[in-house]
């Protein structure tokens, strides 16, 4: 069923509102063995995702509900899958809300589009050109590039398409004993718009050190205690929490205790944390001109130095709040950091780079995490001694954390996440291996 034909069906379904997501994925996809390539293959695909909206007892409610249908169905098969969808929509009710009407983005940040073949071309040369010993490789990888537009449509006139690029690179590193009696893997994965050979040779070298360093560390200690240091793509989860609670949904449902104009914390004696929604980063897999309800996409800044000014998130939300010029954000960026790396690196602390799975509450703010790999760092006789230790867990709440914190003036950037290169959480909990 065409477009025009489907805006038709839902026009005629009885719903009060609806929306059209029609995504077409153009990608190329390599699977590599060491550095054989083992196959590759070419996808094409289509998706058109539906959303009702119909209103309930004199406009006090609005239910919702959506469908995935897959453009060669019969029209048979999508008429009833939108008169069901009108009809379970009553079951998903909240408070009522209106869609909005149609903006015209401010300017576009689409560019033109590289081909796939020099996209992917530019992936395996970099990878090509990693770094290898006899005891640190490449075990696998895998590339999947992508040429992705996106149509949205709805009831109220949006009607937008944005063509952008999207990328993939998932890379296993092993790492072994000269007598080869010990292997580890390690796994890194890389989302971007296009190939970006620094980022990953840097990236895979170090986890070519962490797992040779992997292999011959001692247990970590139970430090009660201790001054930890974030270093690696695992600090998004810190900034996370941060995005997580200026969300709209989050506010709404009281979640988020976070109020415009009120800092989130008493007593902050750190650095404090600036937050903005950005439309464009070099090379983000996400710059869009539009989010996923047509709204369009806006530098915005969301919190000045740990004081929201900004909500963000989605129009249902922004509608229950009065906060009408919401949008989804799609890049963020974090700073207000002041110390350099030096300055930042000094004293005892533990630099972890290797987690199990770390991961930072968005609502209640506890962090956790068993380790992997860390660093212990120490000065003895002003000289830094380093200890690789394995194992233990880290623990503690963001609420406490955020009135020490500090941060470098040094950015980097994580796909549609730029934040400070290293971040400093004092008197974190770290349990010892074992206990």
């Amino acid at each position: 069923m065409k477009i025009e034909e489907l805006k038709k069906v839902l026009n005629e379904s009885g719903a009060d509102n609806w929306k059209i997501i029609e995504t077409v994925k153009h990608g190329w996809e390599f699977y590599y063995i060491k550095h054989e390539l083992d196959q590759n293959r070419v996808t094409d695909v289509k998706t058109i995702e539906i959303i009702v909206y119909k209103n309930y007892d004199n406009d006090q409610y609005t239910g919702l509900a959506a469908a995935i249908i897959s453009p060669s169905e019969t029209d048979e098969y999508i008429k009833k899958t939108v008169a069901d969808l009108v009809a379970q929509s009553e079951y998903v009710k909240d408070r009522y809300f209106d869609l909005k009407e149609p903006q015209k983005a401010e300017e576009t940040t689409s560019k033109e589009l590289s081909p796939l073949a020099d996209i992917s071309g530019e992936f395996i040369r970099t990878m090509d050109s990693v770094n290898e010993t006899e005891t640190e490789d490449i075990n696998s990888y895998e590339i999947f590039t992508s040429h992705i537009t996106k149509r949205i449509i709805t009831s109220k006139g949006i009607d937008v398409t944005q063509t952008y690029p999207s990328s993939m690179l998932e890379a296993v590193v092993n790492a072994r004993t000269k007598e080869k009696d010990h292997e580890i893997e390690l796994y890194r994965a890389f989302n971007l718009g296009t190939c970006d050979e620094k980022n990953i040779k840097d990236t895979l070298d170090k986890a070519m050190k962490y797992g040779k360093d992997r292999l011959c560390t001692t247990k970590t200690p139970a430090f009660g205690k201790i001054p930890c240091l974030f270093t690696t793509s695992d600090s998004k989860e810190i900034y996370r929490y941060f995005i997580s609670n200026l969300n709209t949904a989050n506010v709404y449902r009281k979640t988020s205790k976070w109020q415009k104009g009120t800092p989130i914390s008493k007593d902050i004696k750190g650095d404090k944390v600036t937050v903005k929604a950005v439309k464009y980063l070099e090379n983000s897999s996400t710059n869009f001109d539009y989010d996923d309800e047509g709204t369009p996409v806006r530098d915005l800044t969301l919190m000045k130095e740990d004081v929201p000014v900004s909500f963000w998130g989605s129009t249902k939300f922004g509608y229950y709040l009065d906060e009408k010029d919401t949008f989804m954000i799609t890049n963020s960026e974090f700073s207000g950091g002041t110390k350099t790396e030096e300055e930042i690196r000094k004293g005892k602390y533990l630099e972890i780079v290797e987690f199990s799975d770390f991961q930072v509450h968005p609502m209640t703010g506890d962090i956790f995490g068993e380790i992997r790999l860390a660093y212990l760092h120490e000065d003895v006789d002003g000289t830094d001694k380093v200890t690789a230790v394995s194992g233990g867990s880290v623990s503690g709440n963001m609420s406490d954390f955020i009135k020490n914190m500090s941060m470098t003036k040094e950015q980097v950037q994580y796909d549609n996440y730029k934040l400070p290169k290293i971040t400093r959480l004092e008197n974190v909990t770290v349990s010892g291996a074992g206990e």
